[in-house]
C-alpha cells in the first residue's frame, strides 16, 4: 500500500533511497539560505519583506528535506514553502506594485487557484514540461503584473521581467533533469535550486526598492 513514507525517486541523481544519494541537490539548497539571509539584512523596515526572506528560507530546508528523505511527507514540507511564497508575494505585489487596498489583496491570492487550475493542463497538454507544467504559470502571472506596472512604475516592472526570466530557464534545467539523465549522471536540477535562490532574492529586492522608491517602510 502506499504512504506518504513511501520513498520517492524522482531526479535523475537518485539511484537508491539512501539519505545522501542527491549530495548535490541536497546541497544546492543553500542557495535558498544565502538569498534568504542577504535580503533579510536590506529589508529592514519592511515586514512583509522579512516575512518573504522567512518563507525563502523555509523553501531552502523544506527542499534539503525533500532531496535527502524523499518520501511524500517531505514532497508536502518541499512544496508548501514555495506556494506560500507565491501567495505572499501576490498579495504584496497587488497591494503594494498596483495600489489595490482592502480586499483585493486577498481576492488575487484566492483567484490564484482557479488560475493555476486552468492554466496548468493547458501548460502540459501544449509543452513536453512534465512535473514542471505545475510551475509554468508563474512566469506568466509575472510578465502580466509587469505589463500593468510598465507605465506606472517601469523600474519595478523591469525587474519583475527579469525575475520572470531567471525562472523560466530555471525551470527549462529542471525539465531537462530526466531527458539528459543519461548525459549528464548528477542531472540538471540542482541548477533549479541555485536559479531559483537568485530568482527569489532578486523578487524580493525587487518588491525593496519598490517600497522605498514609494517612500512607505511600512508593510
Amino acid at each position: 500500500m502506499t504512504t506518504m513514507w513511501n520513498a520517492i525517486d524522482g531526479y535523475c541523481e537518485r539511484t537508491s533511497a539512501a539519505y545522501w544519494a542527491e549530495p548535490v541537490n541536497a546541497m544546492t539548497n543553500l542557495a535558498f539560505l544565502v538569498a534568504a539571509v542577504v535580503m533579510w539584512r536590506r529589508t529592514e523596515g519592511l515586514p512583509l519583506g522579512r516575512a518573504m526572506c522567512g518563507v525563502l528560507a523555509a523553501i531552502g530546508v523544506g527542499s534539503y528535506l525533500f532531496h535527502t528523505h524523499a518520501n511524500g511527507f517531505t514532497a508536502t514540507m518541499d512544496v508548501t514553502p514555495i506556494l506560500v511564497f507565491i501567495l505572499l508575494y501576490l498579495f504584496a505585489a497587488t497591494r503594494d506594485f498596483l495600489g489595490l487596498g482592502k480586499w483585493w489583496p486577498w481576492v488575487a491570492v484566492v483567484a490564484f487557484f482557479p488560475y493555476a487550475a486552468l492554466t496548468v493542463p493547458v501548460f502540459s497538454a501544449l509543452l513536453p514540461l512534465g512535473s514542471s507544467a505545475g510551475y509554468a504559470p508563474i512566469p506568466v502571472l509575472i510578465l502580466g503584473y509587469a505589463a500593468l506596472l510598465w507605465r506606472r512604475a517601469p523600474e519595478t516592472a523591469r525587474g519583475m521581467a527579469v525575475g520572470a526570466a531567471i525562472l523560466v530557464v530555471s525551470l527549462t534545467f529542471r525539465t531537462l533533469d530526466e531527458p539528459l539523465c543519461g548525459t549528464i549522471p548528477m542531472g540538471t536540477h540542482f541548477l533549479w535550486h541555485i536559479l531559483n535562490g537568485l530568482m527569489l532574492g532578486w523578487m524580493i529586492e525587487v518588491y525593496r526598492r519598490h517600497r522605498f522608491a514609494a517612500g512607505g517602510l511600512a508593510g
